[in-house]
């Protein structure tokens, strides 16, 4: 049975370096046959959390969908951008919206507890991003999410891919294959 791992971005940016390294990551995971899906969250705009606002009208409809999403994976690959030593507000509204159940049958964390995660991150910089996955790192661990030891974070960003969103690096390439494959194996026992 093959594994089935959400893929997605920090950033809603078109151009974002991370969606291009999360459709990069999603097309090996593919290739070593795992049952893929990306999602991007700009398809899945939401105000910022406010707990009055939760109180008064629920969660968000975009909310309710991305976090059934979740659930239906076993698997997570997010590649964050850094935010300040950090990762971006993007992200974590997203996170902090899909963590809160809707429902009174809903069990907590539901979208997150036994799940397997993968964390990449690239930037123009020569750290690749690698200090905003930190506290990602920390925040999944926090709401019951495993994640795999290896990651990877691409320095130099804005020349990492060509036109057609390729890492033109292969030893970056397989670097990101293993990373994948590690999710894919914890995703598959």
């Amino acid at each position: 049975m093959s594994s089935k791992i959400l893929f997605l971005a920090g950033s809603a940016r078109k151009d974002s370096l991370n969606k291009k390294l999360a459709k990069a990551a999603y097309e090996l995971a593919v290739e070593q046959g795992a049952n893929a899906t990306f999602v991007d969250l700009k398809d899945y705009p939401m105000p910022l959390y406010d707990g009055d606002d939760e109180t008064a009208r629920g969660l968000p409809e975009n909310a309710i969908k991305l976090k059934s999403l979740f659930i239906e994976h076993s698997g997570l690959f997010i590649a964050s951008p850094e935010y300040n030593s950090s990762f971006s507000a993007l992200l974590k509204n997203t996170l902090d919206w899909i963590s809160r159940p809707h429902t009174d049958k809903e069990r907590p964390l539901s979208a997150f507890r036994d799940k397997v995660a993968a964390l990449a991150a690239t930037s123009p910089g020569a750290l690749g991003g690698l200090r905003g996955l930190v506290p990602l790192r920390m925040l999944l661990s926090n709401i019951q999410v495993m994640v795999v030891p290896e990651q990877i974070a691409i320095g130099g960003g804005m020349s990492a891919f060509d036109e057609q969103g390729n890492l033109t690096d292969e030893k970056q390439r397989q670097a990101l294959g293993l990373v994948v494959a590690r999710l894919i194996s914890e995703t598959s026992n």
